[in-house]
């Protein structure tokens, strides 16, 4: 098959080189989702608080991130941060950091795109009862934004997950990472980074092909 040999390719090379890496393409993937998610969910209310002090940072920060590649914010934090704290803070945390950073832009325009989805009536109907905003949010709003938005948000964690390719830049020790160690030290490049879209692809279909499954039972619920 054009002169490619994966006969290298063993358990005993997996859990050596790839294993490790994979497991923090993961670790990454969820820490990152949970925090875009938390704080991302800070700024859609902020931007949508209606009070100019709030807004205008929020916006600032969404629309800021959103217009910078991922790969550029990743090494700016990862090079600059040193200059700033006076020590260097190592690669996996730079990126765990950075993605949470980022992705809480992202994941701040899903979850504005779901509180706005809420009819205005039910949000009218819990102030008929007393609630504050706060409490109106919490108990009505945001329960039913995140059901309504979960195949959205899933769908962004997959693309997050490919993104974790990208700590590549600096150094981290991620899935793609653990496959090209492989490829150079059996002398198998090619077959390496073959192996690792291969991997890559096979996962983020199941998870696509998930997500589509729950966005159907969703949508019977409804």
């Amino acid at each position: 098959m054009l002169g490619l040999d994966f006969s290298f390719i063993s358990l005993d090379v997996l859990q050596k080189f790839v294993w490790g890496g994979l497991v923090f393409s993961v670790q990454l993937t969820i820490v990152a989702t949970l925090g875009g998610i938390f704080f991302g969910t800070l700024l859609a209310l902020m931007r949508l608080s209606g009070k100019p002090v709030l807004m205008g940072p929020a916006s600032f920060y969404v629309n800021g991130m959103r217009s910078i590649p991922l790969v550029m914010v990743i090494l700016w934090f990862y090079l600059l941060m040193p200059f700033v704290i006076g020590r260097p803070i190592g690669a996996e945390l730079s990126a765990i950091i950075t993605f949470v950073a980022f992705e809480a832009a992202y994941f701040s325009e899903i979850m504005r795109a779901g509180i706005q989805s809420i009819p205005r009536g039910q949000v009218f109907a819990g102030q008929a009862l007393g609630m504050t905003y706060a409490q109106n949010m919490r108990l009505v709003v945001l329960p039913q934004a995140f059901r309504n938005m979960l195949p959205v948000l899933l769908t962004q964690t997959i693309i997050l997950f490919q993104d974790t390719s990208l700590v590549y830049a600096i150094g981290a020790y991620d899935l793609l990472k653990g496959f090209t160690n492989a490829g150079k030290i059996y002398g198998r490049t090619e077959e390496a980074y073959l192996l690792a879209a291969v991997v890559y692809f096979v996962i983020c279909f199941a998870l696509s092909w998930g997500v589509k499954r729950l966005q159907a039972k969703i949508s019977i619920v409804r």
